[in-house]
């Protein structure tokens, strides 16, 4: 045969499949493209000044793009060489040798990667400096007009790509090489055969779901909660596939035995068609069901964190500068002369100084059971509920800072709950008793404790209270005041005091400086949530075009025989427009529970980045599925002109 002969003949199997390989190019293309994108901002020493968290998050973008692309051509790949299996046994019964048909699907295989390639790296280097710049708008930053091209990103590209296609070659190649040609044309007709009943599968899916949900309602401490995240991810993903698998086949079946619903016109086509359908196509729809979910999740929380980060910042620096003195009671002269040595700074940098808030207070934690309080009651058994953090204030602290004149009885206190929701009318800490005499709804502010993990609540007592009588050496002094600084100027004062003050067991904070770190956590979180979101999204797409595909194909087949035994065209028509809704929307009905299961537990991660307002996670959740359903649906339209197109009828 001619050398050119298996090249041209590859050029030209992707030009007549071109319905099925130009969606799967389209998708290679993007997904070079995106990881390259990723790769050179992690590469960008631009990004690296602003922050080094940035590079980190982006390293991190890397490594999930790279495990799903590799997951996700080998799936699409694998769907396109089943609908050509056909084809490769015609050519195969007309003469074509295996090593022949190998050589001409190593020269598609090749044309694939260097099409994806080439197209993947131009279109990534056009956007990488229209996403450097979407990036530094998230982060309030400032970016030079500058273009630049990473060497690196694109052999790393290059090489990881070409790993992917020669693993998708070999598998491919052995498929052919252990496939007869009446395998191969009977695997185009795979799934026509009544699927069995796996009740175990079916079983072991309900308890790994289940298992994956009660971790996530049950799982109360929030540092145990993202080892418990990974687990309960995995048990779902396992779940949410064995039951697409084998539970839909066996609830179906189940629907099939009960004479009295089955035997019904609409009813019976629909189930019999079903349960042909979830064979065939279990394996996509939980793609779709757990790629969904993963956009909703990562879209969510990181939304969450960007639009609450101002809110978590105030919480976290309630003064523009904080300094916490951990020197003891014993030490107080020490520390009100440091304090001064602080105000004559201000004096000095002729500092506007708007607002100063000082206090001294007993920190402790505790483990809450009612009404009563025990610092001493840790064992492995405690709950991470139950735990919180208290801190008595004196009242004339309180006084001076509020501008108030609160007075207390012996045994009486006055109680602010920055987050939790109690509200006795009586305290009981340790072996000491307090009557709550107000519930109060505002407090100085204290960003070590108000983002903690743990809930805190703050209590107001009686200055001759004897915990303050003794020389204890936990009494912690906050001194907070406000100035109209610059970031560079309050990071600069920020500095002057660490130096000044460094022989002391201080604590000094900026919130104009610690700004930007926050920025950059958040804003690449959500920059990475929102690549991903598209990322998996496209996936999404191309699975569901995929899938439509193959539903037209089969049921061209059943709309002939259906009618053949009298059913009507619009009775047939009904029926397996019916199925097809059924098993499209199904994997948006579960990622919606997923989502809800998950819940508690993104909850309590959230908190580790000192987000704990939930009616704003609740809000973006919803408005996210909103977006994404009505999305979903649109695809459904557009990928169903595909599937009519097929079918005409």
């Amino acid at each position: 045969m001619n050398s050119f002969f298996f090249s041209r003949l590859a050029a030209d199997n992707i030009r007549k499949n071109k319905m099925t390989y130009l969606p799967y190019l389209l998708t290679c293309i993007l997904t070079v493209s995106m990881f390259y994108i990723v790769m050179s901002l992690s590469q960008n020493p631009e990004l690296a000044e602003i922050s080094n968290i940035l590079t980190v998050i982006m390293t991190f973008g890397n490594v999930v793009i790279a495990v799903f692309s590799l997951i996700f051509l080998f799936y699409t790949h694998s769907f396109l060489i089943k609908r050509r299996k056909k084809e490769f046994a015609v050519f195969h019964i007309l003469g074509m040798e295996k090593r022949h048909l190998t050589r001409t699907f190593t020269w598609e295989t090749v044309y694939v990667a260097c099409i994806s390639l080439f197209f993947g790296i131009i279109f990534g280097m056009a956007l990488d400096k229209a996403m450097f710049l979407f990036l530094t708008k998230i982060l309030d930053a400032n970016a030079s007009l500058g273009f630049f091209l990473s060497g690196r990103a694109v052999l790393i590209t290059i090489a990881l790509f070409f790993i992917i296609f020669f693993l998708i070659l070999i598998r491919s190649v052995f498929q052919l090489k252990t496939a007869s040609p009446i395998d191969l044309l009977q695997e185009g007709k795979a799934g026509e055969k009544e699927p069995k009943t796996k009740w175990i599968l079916a079983v072991s899916g309900f308890f790994c779901t289940g298992a994956g949900y009660y971790i996530s309602i049950t799982t109360e401490d929030p540092i145990s909660s993202i080892p418990m995240f990974f687990a309960a991810v995995f048990l779902v993903i396992l779940g949410t596939y064995l039951l697409f698998t084998a539970g839909s086949i066996a609830l179906l079946k189940i629907l099939r035995k009960n004479k009295r619903y089955y035997y019904k016109t609409n009813h019976f086509t629909s189930i019999s068609g079903l349960i042909y359908r979830m064979r065939q196509n279990a394996a996509g729809l939980s793609n779709i069901c757990i790629l969904s979910t993963m956009v909703l999740v990562m879209v969510s929380s990181t939304s969450s964190l960007m639009i609450g980060m101002e809110d978590m910042i105030m919480t976290r620096y309630p003064n523009e500068f904080s300094i916490y003195s951990y020197s003891g009671k014993q030490e107080n002269d020490s520390v009100q002369k440091s304090f001064d040595e602080v105000r004559r700074l201000q004096k000095e940098w002729n500092l506007n100084i708007t607002k100063e808030t000082e206090y001294s207070y007993l920190p402790m934690t505790a483990v809450q059971n009612g009404i009563d309080f025990n610092v001493s009651d840790f064992n492995s058994d405690t709950s991470a509920r139950s735990i919180v953090n208290l801190a008595l204030v004196p009242l004339s602290d309180y006084n001076r800072c509020m501008g108030t004149s609160q007075t207390l009885n012996r045994g009486e206190a006055l109680l602010y709950a920055s987050r939790s929701g109690f509200s006795g009318s009586k305290l009981r800490l340790s072996d000491q008793t307090y009557r709550i005499k107000e519930h109060l709804d505002e407090f100085m502010g204290n960003g070590e404790l108000d983002s903690n993990i743990f809930d805190s609540l703050y209590l107001v007592v009686p200055d001759d209270t004897a915990l303050f009588q003794t020389e204890s050496k936990s009494v912690t002094y906050y001194y907070g005041f406000d100035a109209n600084t610059s970031e560079e100027e309050a990071r600069r004062l920020r500095d002057v005091m660490r130096s000044q003050f460094s022989q002391k067991n201080w604590s000094i904070e900026s919130r104009q400086a610690a700004r930007t770190n926050f920025i950059a956590l958040y804003g690449g979180l959500f920059f990475i949530g929102i690549f991903l979101g598209i990322l998996f999204t496209v996936a999404t797409v191309l699975i569901i075009y995929y899938k439509q595909i193959s539903e037209g194909f089969d049921d061209k087949e059943r709309y002939e025989i259906m009618q053949k035994v009298g059913m009507s065209r619009s009775e047939v028509r009904h029926s397996i427009h019916s199925q097809v809704l059924t098993v499209f929307f199904l994997p948006l009905i579960v990622a919606g529970i997923h989502v809800t299961a998950a819940f508690p537990l993104i909850r309590r991660m959230l908190a580790l980045f000192s987000l704990t307002n939930t009616l704003l996670y609740i809000t973006c959740t919803g408005i996210c599925f909103l977006a994404f359903a009505a999305m979903y649906m649109a695809i459904y339209f557009l990928t169903a002109k595909t599937y009519y197109k097929i079918v005409r009828m």
